[in-house]
């Protein structure tokens, strides 16, 4: 009986096991076939409804691959599905750029509606989302060279100096009397500044002698004088830091009084204590202080066993220290700033220690302190709680002037006022003396942005700003904009005092609208819609146009015969009637005029010299009735265009590259999170630490040399 059942469970076994052997040869089978079938269904799915193939059809291939007329280099005709478009990230990111700034179609062409257009920009930003989420990576930020200005600050941090190594004209503001004091988060009511035009007085300065500083780093096309693409190490210019390093530590300046770390790394040790063991202990923090990462014992050896080698010939102590740390802010570990990295690519956290860098680096301009990298060796910095209490406290460290010293100015292009002459016999009141009205003008957008840094104010207030800073001679230089209520009368040259002023016309405050950028935008005889346009497209929208065709004639400064009774505007029409610079001019061309009534130095006018009335409507985004619409409250720029534009000049300030399709969830994230804490600066900077390009890093294999030991 049990030897029965025994034989039918077995039966029984291997039946169940042959049907399911079966079912499972059945199914193979059949997914064989009917895999393709759910793959069209589901592609089919995922485009049905989809606005994207359609409108590029109707709307964009006939200038972008119909008939063989390819414009921009863009032919649509290859796009045959959106798995095709979604393969191509740059080309998603640039119809994302020309669908929301509404630069195509152009004016000419049938029109996406409005509710079409929203739904069709919707889709394409969620087809560029599941491209690069596909990538999981980001651009990688190649190791980068300090800049001049970065390697100032670095030594002086390094050595303590009171002082600066060399002075530096790109500083373009100087503080006086010590107004600025993050720590208090609120700016001064009257602030002494000097400005860089001024000459040699206000380059006169506690810095070191005879130390000559290396040629000024030109700024990228694409944004900062800190991009890594244009920071290079020729041999000459290695041959030169060389020289620099030396003469740093030579300078008849460098000296206890001067020097804060002095006692404890230049001065001799007591008799009693052994050389090498104090060698050995003080090189490893100065080393570790020097390159931002902890130093293995090797390269401690490497620069310990020099400096007793020199003692031992007979070199004085402090001499030999001092020619070590001349290698030391020689070497490429001090020069470039780079992550660690192995020879396998992929995406990883950043370690603390290259967080505390690129942290210390944006705020600060130089290298970490000691408490961040204290924090960075325990593996502390990347905590949450941690990394907001430190950048809490880097916001409140006066270091964080330095990058009010460079960003801002950078940002907005104001070195160009610098080089700005009006015609002195048409604007005779823009001069006075030797100097001219432009070096108190270039100082009020910088006040702006300090202030609302320190007071942590909505970015909106850069834009639109209900205060402004003036001089008595700026005052007097806006004439029919000059704020009332301003009691100081005559003129400051040799230092400037600047008074905090309410602003209630509309046509004041802010950096589009001050008397900086209207005359840095103008020539010598009138304004340039043109250059004012493009000036807003790339700095307040961060859209700047393409550059113009090689052989577009200038327009004149002055009409030529014949064309006296024409406004300006109508001389840009007969200008611009080639097809090839018709969409940009549609584009930049009404940002300019709303900006008309501003004169070549930024005084306002209702006329032009011929009595023609001024026109400043246009349509870009919405109609723009008038310069105070451009500068003031208008909520549909602020909230879609200046916020998202801001964050993108500072993410990529802040990442010293130029920014890819990878980065834009990161820029829609810190964009969102700003917004919900009403706009306010502290807040976007914050966020750009926390966002994932900054946070993370794409190994790649040129990181191996300096992270190898060579």
């Amino acid at each position: 009986m049990i030897e029965r059942i025994r034989k039918r469970i077995v039966k029984s076994r291997l039946e169940l096991r042959n049907n399911c052997e079966r079912m499972i040869r059945t199914m193979r089978r059949l997914a064989y076939f009917v895999a393709p079938l759910i793959t069209l269904i589901c592609t089919a799915w995922t485009e049905e409804g989809s606005l994207i193939l359609p409108v590029m059809e109707t709307h964009c291939v006939k200038c972008h691959g119909k008939e063989g007329k390819i414009k921009g280099k863009v032919n649509l005709l290859e796009i045959g599905s959106i798995a095709d478009l979604e393969s191509k990230p740059e080309l998603l990111e640039k119809l994302i750029e020309v669908i929301d700034f509404e630069e195509m179609p152009p004016e000419e062409e049938p029109q996406v509606e409005p509710s079409a257009r929203t739904a069709f920009l919707k889709q394409l930003k969620a087809s560029l989302n599941r491209s690069v989420s596909a990538e999981e990576s980001f651009a990688h930020t190649p190791m980068r060279r300090m800049n001049r200005f970065q390697y100032d600050n670095a030594v002086v941090d390094l050595f303590q100096l009171q002082g600066v190594v060399f002075s530096l004209p790109e500083r373009m503001m100087r503080e006086h009397g010590n107004y600025f004091k993050p720590e208090t988060g609120k700016m001064a009511e009257n602030v002494t500044v000097g400005s860089r035009p001024l000459g040699k007085s206000q380059m006169i300065e506690k810095r070191l002698g005879g130390v000559a500083a290396f040629p000024q780093d030109l700024r990228a096309e694409h944004g900062y004088d800190n991009q890594a693409d244009h920071l290079s190490l020729s041999p000459l210019l290695m041959e030169s830091f060389l020289k620099l390093g030396q003469s740093v530590v030579d300078s008849k300046d460098f000296v206890p009084e001067t020097v804060g770390i002095w006692p404890d790394f230049f001065a001799a040790p007591a008799s009693e204590e052994d050389v090498e063991s104090v060698v050995r202990r003080r090189l490893e923090q100065f080393l570790f202080r020097a390159f931002r990462r902890p130093v293995d014992q090797p390269l401690v050896d490497r620069y310990a066993n020099f400096v007793i080698g020199t003692i031992a010939e007979g070199t004085p102590f402090t001499e030999a220290m001092k020619a070590a740390a001349s290698a030391v802010i020689s070497s490429p570990r001090f020069l470039y700033l780079y992550d660690e990295s192995t020879a396998e690519e992929r995406v990883e956290r950043v370690s603390d220690s290259e967080l505390a860098s690129r942290m210390s680096f944006f705020l600060w301009g130089s290298i970490p302190d000691q408490t961040l990298l204290d924090l960075a060796q325990a593996g502390e910095l990347s905590k949450p709680d941690v990394l907001d209490a430190q950048f809490t406290r880097m916001l409140k460290d006066h270091k964080l002037k330095r990058f009010c010293d460079s960003f801002p100015s950078q940002w907005l292009q104001l070195e160009r006022i610098i080089s700005s002459r009006p015609n002195r016999d048409k604007f005779p009141d823009f001069y006075f003396l030797k100097y001219r009205d432009s070096m108190h003008m270039m100082l009020e957008p910088l006040l702006i942005f300090e202030t609302v840094l320190i007071e942590n104010q909505s970015i909106l207030q850069l834009i639109d700003s209900d205060f402004t800073y003036r001089s008595a001679l700026l005052q007097e230089a806006y004439g029919e904009l000059a704020i009332d209520g301003f009691k100081n009368k005559g003129t400051e040259v040799a230092v400037l005092n600047f008074h905090r002023l309410p602003v209630t016309d509309r046509r004041n405050g802010g950096v589009i609208t001050n008397a900086a950028v209207m005359t840095m935008t103008s020539g010598p005889e009138r304004t340039q819609p043109i250059t004012r346009g493009a000036w807003v497209a790339g700095v307040v929208f961060n859209n700047p146009p393409e550059p113009p065709p090689a052989n577009v004639p200038v327009l004149g400064e002055k009409p030529p015969a014949g064309q006296e009774h024409l406004t300006l505007r109508e001389r840009l029409a007969i200008h611009r009637e080639r097809a090839d610079c018709r969409g940009c001019h549609e584009q930049i061309d009404p940002l300019g005029f709303a900006l008309e009534n501003f004169d070549p130095i930024g005084n306002w006018r209702n006329q032009y010299e011929n009595g023609r009335q001024i026109d400043m409507e246009g349509t870009c985004f919405v109609s723009i009735p008038s310069v105070v619409s451009l500068s003031s409250k208008m909520p549909f720029w602020p909230r879609k265009i200046v916020l998202p534009a801001v964050c993108g000049h500072l993410l990529s300030f802040a990442l010293a590259r130029e920014l890819g399709p990878a980065d834009q969830m990161a820029l829609d994230t810190i964009a969102s999170r700003t917004r919900e804490d009403d706009y306010r600066i502290q807040t976007l900077l914050k966020e750009v630490i926390l966002s994932e390009p900054f946070s993370t890093k794409t190994n790649s294999p040129e990181m191996t040399v300096l992270t190898s030991g060579h």
